[in-house]
């Protein structure tokens, strides 16, 4: 069992989880996740590792309340334990100097972003952020991103935070004014799309994260399979993170439609 350490909302129904977890804290790295069990009779909920102090043992999670399972683990408060956490899984992203690297996110997805932007941050890359959400108060880790980054651009839907437009714009902008050698996505699987998109116009190499598809965690269950490059992987065990450019979205936003 896991004790939860602290609990913050960034809003209704996103909630920021510090959970004991000193062997996890130790060994992950930006990229991995790990499988939450709320309680016994809990399902398996994967989620991306926002950060982590191995000072204090601690790793913290971003749970957005969408169905049975989430809703159980963001009711739970500072002293309450979780059933199991187990991790780190998947494979750790690939992080090295490549020069100007655009991380950008989208919702929740702004959270496995975070040790992303510090990974690139400290391999000497040039960090700049995109963050997007509808309207002002769903953006969330803006302060541990502009801690972190060279740059942060902000981007809202109805124009009431940064500036009116979608997170394709503001990557577009930095594109154009600058060369960028790299873009890391995160978030919806429809912004991640029209992100690869653009970078793909442009030619600038493009990663994403597929967290959102997993179920499982562990490779046993298939839910998560999509199509990359013209073949089947896996998106808890080959990755979550693959090239931008080679998966088919549209068929991963139909495969989507199942949980609805």
């Amino acid at each position: 069992m896991n004790k939860i350490i602290e609990k913050v909302y960034f809003s209704e129904n996103v909630a920021r989880l510090v959970v004991e977890a000193p062997m996890i804290a130790k060994s992950r790295r930006p990229g991995h996740f790990v499988i939450v069990i709320a309680d016994e009779k809990g399902e398996r909920i994967p989620l991306t590792i926002a950060d982590a102090d191995t000072a204090k043992g601690t790793i913290t999670l971003v749970v957005q309340a969408i169905g049975v399972s989430t809703r159980k683990i963001c009711a739970l408060n500072p002293g309450d334990y979780l059933a199991d956490v187990v991790g780190p899984l998947g494979r750790a992203t690939d992080i090295q100097r490549r020069g100007t690297v655009v991380c950008c996110g989208g919702g929740v997805g702004v959270a496995p972003l975070l040790p992303i932007v510090k990974g690139m941050k400290e391999a000497g890359n040039r960090t700049i952020v995109v963050l997007a959400a509808r309207t002002k108060d769903l953006i969330i880790l803006e302060r541990e991103m502009r801690e972190a980054a060279d740059e942060v651009i902000i981007m809202t839907d109805d124009g009431s935070y940064g500036k009116q437009g979608l997170v394709t714009n503001g990557v577009e902008e930095v594109i154009l004014r600058e060369k960028v050698d790299e873009v890391v996505t995160i978030g919806p699987a429809i912004m991640m799309k029209f992100v690869a998109l653009l970078t793909k116009k442009y030619e600038v190499p493009t990663i994403c994260s597929l967290n959102t598809i997993m179920v499982d965690g562990t490779g046993m269950c298939g839910a998560c399979r999509v199509t990359v490059d013209g073949r089947t992987r896996f998106v808890c065990v080959d990755g979550p993170e693959f090239d931008a450019h080679k998966v088919d979205f549209d068929e991963m936003l139909m495969r989507l439609k199942a949980y609805n």
